[in-house]
């Protein structure tokens, strides 16, 4: 992607890109994957994802749309209301881990229990102002499609100089994705993924989740 395209992207956020969710099948070419077990990368690694007692599921690992040979992992908390109650930066405690790309691990160690797995597709560029309009699983770049549209989600944000880098919308989950016993992890919401803007990206944390 070129200097120009990303700045698109990330400071005049004209555009973004979008990704969607689909049945996973082996060998097919995809950005990424949702539910299912995370990268290797992680398999001897638990003592850097769980934290005493409070142990972390795999949410979603996405190819790093602006570093060909690296990749954005995400872990949540298994006890669902230490994020539900804290989802605000920089007390929000979900986990968001950029790392040398991997491959999918044969491990089940993080594996998150209502989620099943599914690819997700390579991304496709969008006028910004039109993707607010249009499903989608991830939207990177742009300006974030808010649930709730309150200061207060980006006070310390801004005091940090992060800036909006992508969102999950769990309103672009397909049917297939949460078991059917299952819960959504974000109550049918959104989580938001900030970062530093300086020369290259960098140092990506979760800025907030919010539900609908």
């Amino acid at each position: 992607m070129t200097i120009e395209n990303q700045a698109n992207m990330l400071t005049t956020r004209v555009e973004s890109i979008l990704y969607y969710a689909k049945p996973f099948l082996n060998n097919e070419h995809r950005a990424g994957w949702i539910g299912g077990n995370a990268p290797e990368f992680f398999d001897d690694q638990s003592e850097l994802i769980h934290e005493g007692n409070q142990k972390y599921a795999f949410y979603l690992s996405l190819n790093h749309p602006f570093k060909p040979e690296r990749m954005i992992s995400i872990f949540i908390p298994e006890e669902r209301h230490t994020y539900l109650e804290n989802n605000i930066y920089p007390h929000c405690p979900i986990k968001v881990i950029e790392h040398p790309v991997s491959a999918e691990s044969m491990r089940d160690s993080f594996t998150h229990k209502d989620l099943i797995k599914h690819s997700i597709s390579h991304g496709e560029r969008s006028k910004d102002e039109e993707s607010m309009e249009q499903p989608f699983l991830i939207k990177v770049g742009g300006n974030p499609r808010l649930i709730q549209d309150e200061d207060y989600y980006f006070a310390e944000l801004k005091k940090g100089a992060l800036s909006f880098f992508f969102q999950v919308e769990e309103d672009g989950y397909p049917e297939t994705l949460i078991r059917e016993d299952g819960d959504y992890p974000f109550g049918y919401g959104s989580l938001y993924i900030f970062a530093k803007m300086g020369t290259e990206l960098e140092h990506p944390v979760a800025g907030f989740c919010q539900f609908s």
